[in-house]
């Protein structure tokens, strides 16, 4: 009998401890976390795993959206004009902006050719040197003089339109960089139409514009 109990009780203490290790495992597998209560109790509470929707929703609060830079468009436009028009998308810009420069540039030419000429002319004559124009007979040394005045007037003037573009581009790249993101909606309109004004002063209503906004 005594050996048939303790056959019985050395099967007992092996199969436990299996047993416990096994369940260890499994709640360690599962993320349960055990606490205590004041009572001395202790109770588990599972770790739920983060689900794939739950994931997704987390990357997608982490992305940034791009942020549209006015500092880059101005960078841009102002190492080469038209650059800041490119990266705001406003590309029919470009073409305007080449097309003013362009004729700019080509009235600076103009002028500074012209101005070289007369003024090489009046100092070739002053001078008593050789070698004058022969177009440029029928004008006066006073005219001549006239000449040269204007084109280098205007010469000054084209290089003042350059600056002024040249200027221009920057400060529109900059606020169109400001306003890339800035919503056009049917909720924002603005109508004009007539309407009565009254007054205490007049007897009848006034006939007057009103401007509504809505935004």
């Amino acid at each position: 009998m005594w050996f048939r109990l303790s056959i019985v009780y050395l099967i007992v203490r092996i199969l436990f401890p299996i047993s416990g290790a096994q369940a260890q495992v499994d709640t360690t597998s599962r993320g349960l976390r055990e606490y205590k209560t004041s009572q001395g109790n202790v109770i588990s509470k599972v770790d739920q795993a983060p689900t794939a929707k739950q994931d997704t929703v987390v990357k997608k609060a982490e992305v940034k959206p791009p942020v549209h830079s006015p500092k880059k468009a101005a960078l841009l436009s102002a190492i080469l004009p038209g650059a800041g028009q490119v990266y705001n998308r406003k590309y029919w810009k470009v073409g305007v902006l080449a097309a003013g420069t362009g004729a700019l540039i080509y009235g600076l030419n103009f002028n500074q050719r012209n101005y070289t000429l007369f003024k090489g002319e009046l100092i070739k004559r002053q001078k008593g040197e050789g070698g004058l124009d022969v177009n440029l007979e029928q004008y006066s040394n006073a005219n001549l003089n006239e000449l040269q005045d204007f084109y280098h007037r205007n010469r000054d003037l084209t290089l003042v339109g350059l600056a002024l573009v040249y200027t221009l581009n920057i400060i529109d790249a900059t606020v169109d960089a400001h306003l890339f993101d800035f919503s056009v909606n049917d909720d924002l309109s603005m109508h004009i139409r007539p309407q009565p004004v009254y007054s205490s002063l007049l007897t009848f209503p006034a006939p007057g514009i009103g401007l509504t906004m809505k935004f």
